[in-house]
This record gives C-alpha cells, structure tokens and sequence, in this order.
C-alpha cells in the first residue's frame, strides 16, 4: 500500500497533510465545475483560460514525501471567456495522474480537478522538480512548476562485480546499493608476474550517472596488455558521499597463435611457469577468477 505522506500544498511554513493513499476511483468521480464571481461583461476584452493551483494564490505546486508515497493536491482551469474551452493534462517530470486528463470547460467557468504525485520507489533523496501542463486544441499552452522533496536518509554506497579480463579489453560491473544518485571516479592499476606495473590509470571520472539500485556493464580498452605474463588487476572505484568499492582478478597472457615450431615447448613451459607460480600465490579476499588469455 502507498505511503501516507505530506500533501501537495503550500511551502514548508504552512503544511497540510494527507489524510491517508489517493483512490484514483474517488478522483475519477469527482470533477467540481462552479460560477465564476466577477466574470466579465460581454463587451469586455477576452481573457485567455488560466492554469493555477487551487486556493492560497500559489504560484507553485509543493510536494514532500518518502519513496513509494502517494500525494494529492488540486488543480484549477479557470475559463472566463464566452465560449468552451477543452484541454488535456499532463504532468512533465513527475509521475502525475488526473481525475480528468481530458477536460471540457464550460464558458465563464472554473474547473477543478484534483490529481496524485507518486513518489519513485527508487528516488533517492533530495529535491526534483516538475511542471503540470495544460494545452488546448489550437496548441496554446500553460504549466504550473512543481517542485518535489523526496525524503529518507541519504546513502551512498556501491559494488564492482563480473571483474574479467580479455584480450583487448576489462569488463565489469557497477550496482547503486545506495539512496543516492552517483557519478562514479574509476582507477585501474595492473601488475605482472613480477611486480613490475604494466598498467596504471590515475582515477577519472566516468560519462556515467547511476540512480538507485542501477546497474551497468562497462568495459576498459587494455590495447597494449603483456604478451607473456601473468597480471593482476585491481578496479578502484569512488563516489561523492564517501562510496568506495574495488574489485581484483588475475589472467595468464600466453601467446600460444605467435608461436610455432620450436618456440612452441618454450611457449608451454612459460605457460606452466605462470601456473605453478599462481598456484603458490597467496589468495586474496575479493579476488575474482584467474584464466589465460592468448
């Protein structure tokens, strides 16, 4: 079931709360359409409909919950002129569903329609903002800014997992297991058989921007890996708030398809060599799988 959570309404300072979830059937039967005072004369110069919050001349829609909350508020389309006029909703950046999405106005009318706001289960904290949008047949069009405080404590905090090395390239996997959107930093440092540093890469920040619980694949280009040695490769990646995650794995580099003939036996005795060699290695905690890449 939704979440209870404070309503759509006036800034922080004067607060109203929800009485409980939203029930998209009670919205869907209810549409208030009432007089409006003061309308214009008939001779009077036409005004154009208006989209507005309901009550308080608020100028924006104000909304604060958890992640899974339901908020509600209401809308107005005010038509002071003499004709009808008819307009669809929509919500642009937020996830907003309407009693009426679709609205006829009578002339010199105001129109209610009252609309829910829910909350992404995956949002992470902080603000987001959004708009109401309301347009007519001939393409005229009229928003009201949204703006979205989404709570719960903030966390950041991610995994690197799949770590393998190929022939021309490492590939692994980053995981969000934070509240908090990140943009992860990734270092990468190689060292051979015999402690000399075949590859080290000074942390740089990623075209990657990881929401709540998101996963990607990405892959490292290696062009210039050894041609006969056994490496280690450790990922070290890092994030605003303090995420910190780092990842290891070892590959055998044998050139078995360069060689032939009686550089063959030469070629399988080195390979045996980086085998026993790994096999007499210590085994790190959190390191991944070793394998031979030709």
């Amino acid at each position: 079931m939704p979440t209870a959570a404070r309503a759509l309404g006036p800034p922080p300072r004067t607060p109203r709360r929800l009485a409980g979830p939203a029930r998209p059937a009670v919205l869907a039967a209810f549409l208030a359409l009432t007089s409006l005072t003061g309308a214009p004369r008939a001779d009077a110069r036409p005004v154009g409909w208006s989209l507005a919050p309901l009550g308080g001349g608020r100028p924006v829609f104000y909304a604060e919950g958890t992640p899974g909350a339901v908020l509600r508020d209401t809308l107005s389309v005010t038509n002071p002129g003499r004709t009808p006029v008819t307009v669809r909703l929509r919500g642009t950046g937020v996830p907003a569903v309407f009693a009426h999405d679709g609205l006829r106005v009578p002339a010199r009318t105001r129109a209610q329609v009252p609309f829910t706001v829910t909350v992404p289960r995956d949002a992470g904290p902080g603000d987001r903002t959004g708009a109401i949008e309301a347009r007519d047949a001939r393409g005229r069009r009229a928003t009201v800014p949204v703006r979205l405080r989404v709570g719960g404590p903030a966390l950041a905090a991610l995994t690197v997992e799949h770590l393998a090395v190929h022939a021309d390239r490492i590939t692994y996997d980053l995981v969000n297991r934070g509240t908090t959107v990140l943009v992860p930093r990734l270092a990468v440092r190689a060292d051979g058989l015999f402690g000399r540093r075949v590859l080290d890469r000074a942390p740089r920040t990623l075209p990657v921007r990881l929401p709540p619980g998101a996963r990607r694949t990405l892959r490292e280009p290696w062009p210039g890996r050894p041609v006969l040695d056994e490496v280690r490769v450790r990922l070290t990646v890092t994030a605003a708030g303090g995420a910190r995650a780092t990842a290891a794995t070892s590959a055998a580099y044998v050139p078995w398809g360069a060689v032939g003939g009686g550089a063959a036996p030469v070629a399988a005795g080195a390979a045996v060599l980086l085998r026993w060699r790994h096999a007499r290695r210590p085994r790190r905690a959190g390191a991944g799988p070793a394998g031979a890449v030709s």
